[in-house]
């Protein structure tokens, strides 16, 4: 492939939790270098820095940016930084991670079918602006990420880039348009780039993974209901777990997952097979 397991990269844009984090870890496991892209709160770092210590056992070989993964200067600032550090055509994977965005309702929700504290929480509508910062931080940025990696040779001749989507991006959940919205666009755009940019080697997934108890859903009004229901009807009786999808990452930055390309691939434990979860009216 043209380069040794040892110099081998991944960017994760969003890698401190949940899905991001454990891909992280996983990755690190199998020898690559990481390169975590996070936003957080002073107040959240010494947790992300015990995460971080955990790679850094695996790989000597770690760097972290806590800025704005949306800026274009911050994307500028980190790739340079990037470029100097590990030289040119040494990243392989450039995984998307970010749950950046507005999960409001449509319409006002009905108090008759969700308990008075959801109602408050998701009473304000979604509104336009509200809209598109969605689509750029779950979908746009996907492609900003990886045109810039791209522009700069700093991608392998066999790069990967992947993308996380989930059932909300086929389906209504309310709450949900904002970001079933993004999905939907980050699915298409993954789908070109795996045509426009596969003659230069780039190959680009979607992995949709299912239900998943992490910090992102627990933003979504009435989750609990969503977690309790997608745990009820999974043929394998639990939840997806972000190491389930960390796994399957690590596989699609392997030398034997060379060969896909512009799939979407389902993660779920066949949760999907057995109908749509049925929400309150």
């Amino acid at each position: 492939m043209g380069n040794r397991e040892g110099d081998l990269w991944a960017i994760i844009v969003g890698g401190s939790s949940g899905f991001g984090l454990a891909s992280a870890k996983a990755l690190a496991e199998k020898g690559f270098g990481v390169c975590v892209v996070h936003r957080d709160r002073r107040g959240a770092m010494q947790r992300i820095e015990q995460n971080f210590s955990e790679i850094k056992r695996h790989s000597g070989r770690f760097l972290s940016f806590n800025v704005d993964a949306l800026s274009a200067e911050a994307r500028d600032a980190v790739l340079c930084d990037i470029a100097a550090y590990v030289g040119t055509q040494k990243i392989r994977l450039l995984l998307h991670s970010i749950a950046y965005g507005s999960v409001k309702p449509l319409a006002p929700l009905s108090s008759a079918s969700l308990d008075e504290n959801v109602v408050a929480a998701a009473n304000n509508v979604l509104q336009d602006d509200e809209l598109m910062l969605t689509l750029d931080a779950m979908a746009g940025s996907l492609w900003s990420w990886t045109r810039e990696i791209f522009e700069r040779r700093l991608f392998t001749q066999d790069a990967r880039v992947i993308g996380l989507t989930s059932e909300g991006s086929s389906v209504a959940w309310r709450c949900y348009a904002a970001v079933g919205a993004a999905k939907a666009a980050l699915e298409a755009i993954s789908r070109s780039i795996a045509k426009e940019l596969g003659p230069h080697g780039v190959r680009s997934n979607i992995i949709q993974a299912g239900i998943t108890d992490t910090p992102a859903l627990r933003l979504i009004p009435g989750c609990e209901q969503m977690l309790a229901q997608a745990r009820a009807r999974n043929p394998l009786g639990r939840l997806t777990q972000p190491q389930d999808i960390a796994k399957i990452v690590a596989f699609l930055a392997s030398d034997e997952a060379a060969w896909i390309n512009g799939s979407v691939i389902r993660v779920d434990g066949g949760e999907h097979i057995c109908g749509s979860m049925q929400e309150g009216k």
